[in-house]
């Protein structure tokens, strides 16, 4: 199956059920998306509609910010986190 396929078969949902399931208000999902850390998709309307995905890395930026990072330290350890994972994918490939 494509990606563009999986993305279709995925759960999505409206900001106040991500708010919801992540324990996070609203706006903290919106300037979360301001900074970068999250980028949910969008419908042609403009609503956002935050996937599983989403959703995890929500939860990712929550336990970072209670570990006691701030959003820079928090973009910066995903970001760090990211390059381990494509870095791990490549020896294995190797």
């Amino acid at each position: 199956m494509t990606r563009r396929a999986e993305s279709y078969l995925q759960n999505y949902f409206v900001i106040s059920i991500a708010a919801e399931l992540t324990g996070l208000h609203p706006q903290t999902l919106r300037i979360y998306e301001r900074k970068g850390l999250v980028l949910p998709a969008r419908t042609s309307g403009g609503s956002r509609r935050y996937s599983q995905d989403d959703i995890d890395m929500l939860i990712r930026i929550q336990e970072l910010r209670e570990s006691g990072l701030n959003l820079a330290g928090v973009k910066k350890v995903l970001l760090l986190e990211s390059e381990i994972k494509v870095l791990k994918e490549q020896i294995a490939a190797v």
